[in-house]
C-alpha cells in the first residue's frame, strides 16, 4: 500500500489510564473523547552539543517527549474523574475539583486522516494539566466554545526500552490496525485491558 502524501483532520481521540505494579504497565480499555478539534505536539528536549577543536565535536538529540494541546468540544466528566482527579459525589450528583487532587497518567490514542489511509497514534505516558474554565455570551450568532487541554507526554519503559509514541504505517497488520482502539498497542504484550 502506498504512503500518504498528506495528512489532515483529527478523529477518534481516546484515553486509557494505566497502572504500574512491580514494573508491569497495565492499560485500561481506551475510552473515547468525542469532539476532537485540534491536537498540537511540540517536542521537549534540546539538541545537546559539545564543542571542541573549534567545532561541534559531538551532538545528540535529547527526546523528553512532547508538550501538547488538545482542543475539544467538551471535556468529558469521566475524563476529569479518571485523569484529572476530580471526584463525583454519588449521593448529590455533583463533581468537585479538590486542591489536593492527584492527576493520573494515561495513554492518548488518536488518528490523523490521510489521502490514502488514516494514521493511528498512541502516546503512552501523558499527564494532563487542569483545563481553562471559560465561556462567552451568545450574540446574534451562537458559536460553540472549545475547551483546551494541555498535557505532557513523557517517555515510559515498556519492554525494557524508553518509548514515547507509536503509530501505524502502510504495512501495519490489519488485526493491529483494526483493534487500535480496543486495547493500547504494546509490542509483544498480550493486550489485556485492566477491568
Amino acid at each position: 500500500m502506498p504512503e500518504n502524501k498528506v495528512t489532515f483532520g483529527l478523529e477518534n481521540v481516546h484515553y486509557a489510564p494505566y497502572t504500574i505494579i512491580d514494573g508491569v504497565v497495565t492499560f485500561e480499555k481506551p475510552t473515547p473523547i468525542p469532539g476532537g478539534v485540534e491536537l498540537t505536539n511540540e517536542p521537549r528536549g534540546d539538541m545537546t552539543e559539545f564543542y571542541a577543536d573549534n567545532m561541534v565535536y559531538y551532538s545528540a538529540a535529547n527526546n523528553q517527549g512532547y508538550e501538547s494541546t488538545l482542543n475539544i468540544a467538551n471535556i468529558p466528566d469521566k475524563f476529569a474523574i479518571d485523569c484529572l482527579g476530580e471526584e463525583l459525589d454519588e449521593e448529590d450528583g455533583v463533581q468537585s475539583e479538590y486542591a489536593d487532587a492527584k492527576q493520573k497518567q494515561f495513554a492518548l490514542l488518536f488518528q490523523f486522516e490521510g489521502d490514502v489511509k488514516a494514521v493511528r497514534h498512541v502516546m503512552y505516558n501523558c499527564t494532563a494539566n487542569r483545563p481553562n474554565v471559560n465561556s462567552s455570551t451568545k450574540t446574534d450568532t451562537v458559536e460553540p466554545n472549545a475547551n483546551e487541554l494541555t498535557f505532557v507526554s513523557s517517555p515510559i519503559v515498556l519492554n525494557n526500552r524508553k518509548i514515547v509514541k507509536t503509530k501505524t504505517t502502510p504495512t501495519t497488520k490489519a488485526a493491529i490496525y483494526d483493534g487500535w482502539y480496543e486495547n493500547v498497542y504494546v509490542k509483544g504484550q498480550a493486550a489485556i485491558p485492566e477491568v
